[in-house]
């Protein structure tokens, strides 16, 4: 769950890095695509779009995760978040490869229902499982580890590290790596004992 939200906070702050060259290459894709340059108004279009669909797609994160959490348990449901998320990093990774900047945009929106989703599971889950005493220290690590990703997200960003022209796709699919590692971490870990007991009636695997 811990890198379910480092992995939000990863992708809100690793899209203001590259944001000039995306628009450059929207201005590159277009050209070769229809033969004349877009307009600024188009560019200004279509960065809006790549930015603000995160949002949309963290509604739709948000509003499935009450339903995804009681039908497959919150663990289960953390586990399923991670597939949007690895596939709108392969998106925006290959995006430059194919010439598109449409999968960076709905790379966004998978991304964003993965950010949308883990934010409210991860507390539910960290919650329900965290000892009594530690339960509220426990809960906020969703906003500790959200607020590690933007830090992580802005340091990738720099010219130094990715933050340069050539390397802005590995940059955009630098999401895929908290996914992975809650992918390969997450199922050694109990699912939730209230999920167990009130969802389940599993009172011995609740126990």
């Amino acid at each position: 769950g811990m890198t379910g939200t480092f992995h939000y906070g990863l992708q809100v702050s690793i899209i203001n890095s590259p944001a000039e060259y995306i628009q450059s290459f929207i201005r590159e894709t277009w050209l070769k695509r229809y033969g004349s340059s877009p307009s600024a108004e188009m560019i200004t279009l279509m960065w809006s779009l790549i930015v603000s669909i995160y949002s949309i797609g963290g509604l739709l994160g948000s509003s499935s995760a009450g339903y995804l959490s009681v039908r497959f348990g919150r663990k289960k449901a953390m586990l399923l978040a991670n597939i949007p998320a690895l596939l709108g990093a392969a998106l925006m990774g290959l995006s430059r490869l194919c010439g598109s900047f449409e999968m960076i945009i709905a790379g966004r929106l998978f991304s964003g229902v993965c950010g949308g989703l883990t934010q409210n599971v991860h507390i539910m889950y960290a919650g329900e499982c965290a000892p009594r005493k530690l339960r509220g220290l426990i809960a906020i690590t969703a906003s500790t580890f959200s607020a590690m990703g933007k830090f992580v997200g802005f340091a990738l960003g720099l010219r130094e590290v990715l933050g340069v022209e050539a390397l802005w796709p590995i940059l955009l699919a630098a999401n895929a790596v908290p996914a992975l590692a809650q992918l390969l971490t997450l199922p050694f870990f109990p699912d939730s004992p209230r999920y167990l007991l009130i969802d389940q009636k599993d009172k011995e695997g609740c126990i």
